[in-house]
């Protein structure tokens, strides 16, 4: 498993030079959030990430989770490095103040997320899921619920879950049949059975505080008559400390391809005490709340993955020797080249480069929308139509690229990369079920181009148009960024006139949507990371035309945006051709045919 290294002076070129945070944070409020005080929470997370975590990744992955009769424990060192997360106050990073947070911006707690998950993704699940448990009750929790369990999940001392899957329904929770039956004492009996539920038992914490879906006994059908309630593990007592035993318990946990390290549990609720959170069959809306942020840090989880086997293919790849490159000998006293030296290689580690640093801009720049939702006030809703459409984009295509760019992982060390020695294999097995958490790649496309864009009539694009569109006008005012303009521009307009065919088209054959809304997400999706890149070229061409003795850092930067523009956004094409292809293509023939 490579040693992980975190990446610091990207962070700091993203903050600082591309994204100017420190206006950011000032807009906010957020006075703490100095450039000094960011840098040096960047700085020491990375160095706990890189010192504690990192160690453990392959430990979890050989040891996995232990099942015994409803008690799971987790593999050795994760409970120690938990309880050096929790004294060193990480968790309570982004938490408000009078809960016993420090009040920073979300955005700066997604950076140290992307940081935990690259190091160590199985382990920081667990305090990952504790975050939107945490925002749920923040948004929805009445005061009493809020003074019972923040403190806890904010110091770290508790964590929380999400319990939405259930046996016979996955994305689908319109079919969920978990009951929550009126108590005497305004309580609810919860009773149902849900899986897949990520560290939904384990021996980190005392106590686990599961947000919970179920149905009330007169809810509607479908949707709409779903409730949401909050069920601890152990029910808190009068001094908010643990209590009674609840009645949920995990049956089990799943063999996993991957993530052994994390607990995915099944839960069995037996008339458990829970308690409603926001209003009857209203428990959808409040859960978008938790999902919306799980979707920002799936995307997270892209990236991290994605720079994580980086760091340890182009550790390889200058280590490895391999045949001579093609116009001679790079290295004459060694018997043979290092592999990084041919083509394909080159290509291989270049799309790692640009979808890991491409997708952390793209991520920093959603989580300042994040920050600003949060904060509400007259720019919310602007910021809120823009997150509207980044967030499924990022989800689903930062870690369909992720896939990608891990299997490249393994491609570069060859037979090595099959094998458990060097964790090629593993960051795979960790990284696939990505695009299937929180709401699939099919689910998210469906989201972006049927509910928010064809939803909307096309007005989000347009919010999302204005911005691409007023920066390349900026951009276009310098000649040396003409190979990045124009190619952006293009595709742009492809995008912006395909909608409205589309749109079109839907009006009288809805399957338009179906057939199209993954080749049209991963479309918008290279336009937006194109953004970004053509972006990052444009600081570190001004930052050369200033003299900057970081010369290799700002080259590098050109040289990778133009890998990118030159041989990743024309895949835009092919996708083209699949937005607006003949949907009986895919309808046509008998489902017994296949």
């Amino acid at each position: 498993m490579p040693a992980y290294k975190a990446p610091i002076r990207d962070y700091q070129f993203v903050l600082w030079e591309l994204l100017n945070s420190e206006e950011h944070y000032q807009a906010l409020g957020a006075e703490d959030a100095t450039r000094d005080m960011v840098d040096a929470i960047v700085q020491e997370a990375g160095k706990f990430c890189e010192e504690v975590l990192s160690p453990l990744n392959a430990v979890g992955d050989e040891q996995g989770c232990k099942f015994n009769d409803g008690v799971v424990t987790t593999p050795d060192g994760f409970k120690e490095a938990y309880q050096q997360w929790v004294d060193s106050g990480w968790p309570s990073l982004a938490a408000e103040e009078k809960f016993g947070g420090q009040g920073l911006p979300e955005s700066i707690a997604n950076i140290v997320s992307e940081m935990a998950g690259a190091a160590n993704w199985a382990w920081a699940m667990y305090p990952g899921l504790s975050h939107g448990a945490i925002n749920t009750l923040e948004q929805h929790g009445t005061d009493e619920q809020q003074q019972l369990y923040l403190p806890k999940l904010v110091s770290g001392e508790w964590t929380g879950t999400m319990c939405l899957t259930e046996p016979h329904c996955g994305s689908d929770l319109g079919l969920l049949k978990t009951k929550a039956v009126p108590n005497d004492d305004g309580s609810y009996a919860i009773t149902g059975n849900k899986i897949y539920i990520s560290a939904g038992e384990h021996d980190m914490t005392d106590n686990i505080v599961h947000i919970v879906l179920a149905r009330l006994p007169d809810a509607p059908a479908g949707t709409k008559g779903i409730s949401l309630f909050i069920v601890p593990k152990y029910v808190p007592n009068e001094a908010g400390e643990v209590g009674e035993r609840n009645g949920v318990v995990c049956g089990s946990i799943e063999e996993k391809m991957g993530i052994h390290g994390n607990a995915t549990a099944v839960l069995n609720f037996d008339e458990a005490k829970g308690w409603l959170i926001g209003p009857p069959n209203k428990g959808l809306n409040c859960m978008f709340t938790f999902m919306n942020f799980a979707r920002i840090g799936t995307a997270i989880q892209g990236v991290s993955a994605t720079e994580l086997s980086y760091q340890g293919a182009l550790a390889y790849a200058k280590d490895r020797l391999a045949m001579r490159a093609l116009n001679g000998p790079a290295m004459p006293d060694k018997p043979a080249d290092p592999i990084i030296v041919h083509p394909d290689v080159r290509r291989m580690l270049f799309t790692q480069k640009a979808v890991a640093e491409g997708g952390r801009a793209m991520l920093a720049y959603a989580s300042q929308f994040v920050d600003i939702v949060r904060q509400g006030g007259e720019n919310a809703k602007a910021a809120d139509q823009l997150l509207s459409v980044v967030t499924p984009v990022a989800k689903a295509f930062l870690t369909e690229l992720a896939v990608e760019t891990t299997n490249h992982g393994v491609q570069i060390h060859g037979g090595a990369g099959f094998v458990k020695d060097y964790g090629m294999e593993q960051i795979v097995r960790d990284t696939r079920i990505s695009t299937i958490y929180e709401g699939t790649t099919a689910i998210q496309s469906l989201d972006l181009l049927g509910r928010k864009i064809l939803g909307s009539n096309g007005a989000l694009l347009k919010v999302l148009a204005k911005e691409i569109e007023g920066s390349m006008k900026v951009m276009s005012q310098d000649y040396a960024m003409g190979e990045f303009v124009a190619p952006l521009a293009k595709r742009m307009k492809e995008l912006e006139s395909m909608t409205q065919a589309l749109g079109m088209k839907a009006m009288t054959d809805r399957t338009v949507v179906g057939a199209a809304a993954y080749d049209y997400m991963m479309f918008a999706g290279y336009v937006l990371l194109g953004w970004f890149w053509a972006r990052m070229a444009q600081v570190a061409h001004q930052k050369l035309a200033e003299g900057d003795s970081e010369e290799a850092f700002y080259e590098a930067k050109i040289k990778t945006a133009r890998f990118y523009f030159e041989r990743m956004l024309p895949r835009c094409s092919a996708h083209r051709y699949g937005i607006l292809g003949d949907p009986d293509t895919l309808t046509s023939m008998a489902d017994d045919n296949f």
